[in-house]
């Protein structure tokens, strides 16, 4: 019987390949002086395999992990109940994360999702919760949300603002940060894994008496990094290797939304659990809400829970036409 290897990835000169099956020539050969190998098969059809001269080829593979003897059987479908538990699981853990951050026990978190699912509520509501104390005695605030574009400086002082062990920094969709240099190091003094984190700026020392901020000082508090960039998909190198380098200084938590049916599952879940509580809507006017925004999901500029919110403003101002006012403002035309 012939045997047959399958390769996870790997490369023919530069054409790339990806879950395909082989018959196996000869087995897998470590490359004498640099890290990888190679698996020798047949291939049908050499026009599919440039510089090829006969049916056989080496398919190269940066270690043999990349090789198994048969296609991995596909995974099982989630169900429903499957994916909204996954799900709120996952917010259950970003939760439970923002609260080690504010406490001290965690320096750094990054938050990847798509937009409008929820990432940034979750981790205000739960800071809001714990500084409702330093509001009530107009003390100065232990958490702060940075929104948009933000140079190094800048940076620097934000962090020595918030530099305290119980204080938190949320970037906020703030990706400038990481494509500049000379931010991303200040981070990452930071976020360092030694026991003392010292940042340090020896440059326009004017700025920083201006500013009431000195040359160098330790920091201690946390910071959440809230972005829609799946890293790892990531095709620039220079952000993927910025990327790699606030990834290993912090815990990555990829809430998993990435298809139409999670995000409609993920708004019947909080719809279900009161996001709408305060619009005073009946339980009916909910439901066709959501129904609104599943018959539509083809058509809506934005599959998020903001639309959800944008439909439930509807719904209140025009009892009796929201649907059809929805219909012009909410979707793209056919």
């Amino acid at each position: 019987m012939k045997k047959q290897i399958y390769v996870l990835e790997g490369s023919y000169r530069s054409k790339k390949i990806e879950n395909q099956v082989f018959e196996m020539v000869k087995p897998y050969h470590p490359y004498p002086h640099k890290p990888g190998g190679f698996v020798t098969v047949k291939v049908e059809d050499i026009k599919e395999f440039p510089g090829a001269t006969d049916k056989e080829i080496r398919v190269s593979v940066e270690s043999e992990s990349q090789l198994r003897d048969k296609a991995p059987e596909a995974p099982k479908e989630e169900s429903d109940t499957e994916v909204v538990e996954r799900l709120r699981k996952r917010f259950d853990i970003l939760t439970d994360m923002t609260k080690a951050c504010k406490r001290g026990d965690v320096r750094a978190m990054i938050v990847s999702g798509p937009p409008g699912v929820g990432k940034s509520f979750g981790v205000e509501a739960v800071l809001q919760k714990h500084d409702i104390l330093a509001t009530l005695g107009n003390s100065k605030p232990k958490y702060e949300v940075v929104k948009g574009a933000m140079s190094a400086l800048g940076l620097y002082c934000k962090l020595y603002h918030f530099k305290e062990k119980d204080n938190v920094l949320v970037f906020d969709d703030c990706d400038s940060i990481l494509l500049e240099d000379l931010s991303l190091n200040i981070l990452k003094a930071a976020l360092d894994s030694k026991r003392t984190r010292r940042i340090c700026w020896n440059t326009e020392a004017y700025r920083l008496r201006e500013e009431g901020v000195p040359s160098s000082f330790e920091f201690k508090g946390s910071a959440i990094f809230i972005t829609n960039i799946k890293f790892d998909n990531v095709k620039s190198k220079k952000l993927r290797d910025h990327l790699e380098a606030l990834e290993s200084r912090s815990h990555y938590i990829d809430l998993t939304i990435d298809t139409i049916r999670e995000k409609i599952l993920r708004i019947r879940q909080i719809v279900t659990d009161g996001m709408l509580k305060e619009y005073e809507l009946t339980p009916e006017t909910e439901n066709q809400i959501v129904e609104f925004v599943v018959e539509h999901q083809r058509r809506l500029r934005e599959i998020s829970l903001r639309t959800v919110l944008k439909v439930a403003d509807l719904a209140k101002a025009f009892p009796n036409t929201w649907a059809e006012t929805a219909a012009h403002t909410i979707l793209k035309p056919r």
